[in-house]
């Protein structure tokens, strides 16, 4: 893979489509980004769950929006939860509503929401955040699910997808109430934004993207709000694009996950977001997780499946890394034939107890 600074990782998306070269060939999805978000899931509910909006507050006093994902006909009885977020840059009605409403399926109380700054959760400005906040906000699910009746907290666990795959294993590190986690195509922010993809970028290549964002907050300063990239995903691809770039574009811009509020669908994070990463590595303690279990699951041919497999190696037992064949990163989003919702479902039900 090319090498990227982690400034052009800092908004995932816009920095590969900067690796890109102009060609002629034109590829676009008609009226994808005409949908409305009013009530406008990418997936359905199923008939065996009921659905409902809550909200809470982190420590930082920023109330974030979720959708709350009940088994029905279990209302006096007590159930093990999962928190669930991500990808990085998505909202709840997105991958980790689809999580939520399998997981409900399978007889746990989960909650899919919308990180602080993002979706419908409150915080200004907006589309930004830092490693602590979104470590924090994990947690402060696992306040909102400990106190609902018909929840053990005893028996709570962390799904991560994407980006909030790495936020929700550095969560786990410190919050000792999560009994096990799991992550599906598990991306490291901290790493990637420091360091590019495979850890690739010169000391050099960091300084001058440094200095660039450095620089861009006298500009931030002077207008009296956060600057956005002019390009994030664009409303059609050229067509030499990285695979990995039509994969995201494929999910996001197109009718099969495209979202109004969600960040990747739309103009992505702040330019300087990546200052938030830049030196505050996650998952320097991973050991910590043990004694309780993880499970990292990664596509075969993700772009993103190294960052599974270091963090397995890393990590102390008990863990697994389970590979899905032929799978790329973003069949982990919502392909429900792809995802091992069954090997989730064992996992939490042998480790939730």
């Amino acid at each position: 893979m090319n090498k990227i600074t982690f400034g052009v990782a800092a908004s995932l998306l816009v920095a590969v489509m900067q690796l890109s070269a102009q060609t002629s060939k034109q590829i676009t999805i008609k009226n994808s980004t005409k949908m409305s978000a009013t009530d406008h899931y990418t997936f359905p509910l199923s008939d065996q769950v009921t659905r409902q909006k809550v909200s809470f507050k982190n420590r930082y006093g920023i109330t974030l929006s979720g959708d709350l994902y009940l088994p029905k006909n279990t209302t006096h009885i007590k159930l093990p939860a999962l928190a669930i977020s991500g990808p990085f840059g998505a909202v709840k009605e997105q991958s980790s509503g689809l999580y939520a409403n399998q997981m409900a399926v399978r007889g746990f109380i989960a909650i899919a929401f919308d990180p602080a700054y993002t979706g419908e959760s409150s915080g200004e400005p907006r589309n930004v955040t830092s490693p602590d906040i979104s470590t924090e906000d994990f947690s402060a699910a696992v306040d909102f699910l400990g106190l609902q009746e018909n929840v053990d907290r005893n028996k709570i666990g962390i799904i991560g997808i994407c980006g909030f795959g790495g936020f929700a294993l550095n969560a786990t590190i410190v919050d000792k109430r999560v009994k096990a986690v799991a992550t599906t195509s598990m991306y490291d922010i901290s790493r990637v934004n420091a360091k590019g993809y495979y850890d690739k970028i010169t000391p050099e290549e960091r300084t001058k993207t440094l200095e660039q964002m450095s620089q861009q907050r006298w500009t931030d300063a002077e207008d009296g709000s956060p600057a956005y990239p002019a390009t994030h995903l664009p409303d059609q691809l050229k067509g030499d694009e990285p695979q990995f770039v039509k994969d995201y574009f494929d999910y996001y811009k197109t009718p099969r996950g495209y979202h109004e509020r969600s960040l990747n669908s739309t103009k992505g994070w702040t330019i300087t977001n990546a200052l938030s990463f830049a030196n505050m590595p996650l998952l320097t303690y991973i050991k910590e997780i043990a004694p309780r279990p993880m499970l990292l699951i990664a596509g075969e041919n993700a772009h993103s499946r190294y960052m599974s497999e270091d963090i397995y190696k890393a990590a102390a037992e008990p863990k697994e890394l389970m590979i899905i064949p032929a799978a790329v990163h973003v069949d982990l989003y919502d392909k429900v034939d792809i995802i091992p919702f069954d090997k989730l479902e064992t996992f939490f039900t042998t480790h939730l107890k």
